[in-house]
């Protein structure tokens, strides 16, 4: 099946700032919308950010708004996530999820809408 790929992870101090990138071989056409979720250690995995691919609509987390921002390239069908100030708490796994259509849809900030799942890609931030 499709193959999400996550890049740009690491270890970085408070304050500063990572890009997170995913990307897709597989994918021959546009999804509906794909988003960012993280999971911490002991923790159930949580909606950060999502962009539905048409028009761009975007929905952010209370926690990151503000800070984070979520974009696409549609002749790539990649997605990014440029996040600033990073905390402490933001430290996680981030994964790249995708839903490829409309059929059955209820709500875009859950994880079961999503069939398409990254690996993950780990975020550190040190206090």
């Amino acid at each position: 099946q499709v193959q999400l790929v996550e890049s740009g992870g690491g270890l970085v101090q408070a304050g500063g700032s990572l890009r997170l990138s995913c990307a897709s071989s597989a994918l021959t056409f546009s999804p509906y919308a794909m988003a960012w979720f993280r999971q911490a250690p002991g923790n159930e995995r949580e909606i950060v950010a999502g962009i539905r691919w048409s028009g761009g609509t975007t929905y952010y987390a209370d926690s990151v708004k503000g800070r984070f921002t979520i974009s696409r390239d549609n002749a790539k069908i990649a997605m990014y996530l440029q996040m600033n100030t990073l905390k402490p708490e933001d430290t996680a796994v981030y994964y790249c999820a995708a839903r490829s259509g409309l059929r059955g849809l209820r709500d875009l900030r859950e994880r079961n809408e999503y069939e398409y799942w990254g690996q993950g890609t780990q975020v550190t931030v040190s206090s």
